[in-house]
């Protein structure tokens, strides 16, 4: 009976491979998919700018809410800066709470202003509903429900991707799928 004996130089060339693939090296902004058995992700590439935007439109006074990002350091710790909306009420403070100021301009847009609050992560909800939901990024904004399953929760983090995560995932680009 032949032994076969595999070649030191191809074992190598394996794991230097598979040392490619799975070894994280990207930043990036991820939405993952919380409670699947195999998740879904998406994710964008995040470059030198820092600072990114959630905007959707308020489910019950149907206007705009803008919430906006930093991106803290390598960690990818993420500060929340500020929320602008145009009316009070539910979800939409009318005061200020300790390490925060709230401000209104002339025309009724109210700025509520964040210290110190940094964060992990947070979970967004992608409501079966026509409203709208988006991510600004370099002054692209994308359509997260194009990219997103409705009715389904993502966890929003920054974090590092292998090669083999970023060909997995789904890439928002900008573009309209």
């Amino acid at each position: 009976m032949k032994r076969w004996r595999i070649p030191l130089g191809l074992v190598l060339l394996v794991v230097v491979i598979i040392s490619v693939l799975m070894i994280p090296f990207k930043q990036a902004f991820t939405f993952t998919e919380t409670r699947a058995k195999h998740p879904q992700m998406a994710y964008r590439v995040l470059s030198d700018v820092s600072e990114f935007q959630i905007r959707y439109v308020h489910s019950i006074f149907l206007t705009n809410v803008y919430e906006t990002y930093r991106v803290q350091g390598k960690n990818g710790m993420l500060k929340f800066l500020t929320m602008e909306y145009e009316d009070v009420g539910i979800g939409l403070p009318g005061y200020a709470e300790e390490g925060e100021t709230l401000s209104v301009t002339e025309e009724g847009i109210y700025t509520l202003t964040y210290q110190d609050k940094v964060i992990d992560s947070f979970v967004l909800y992608i409501g079966d509903v026509d409203a709208q939901l988006a991510f600004g990024y370099k002054g692209v904004e994308t359509d997260l429900k194009a990219y997103l399953q409705r009715g389904h929760s993502y966890e929003f983090r920054v974090k590092r991707l292998s090669l083999y995560e970023l060909l997995k995932g789904v890439n928002l680009n900008g573009k309209k799928k």
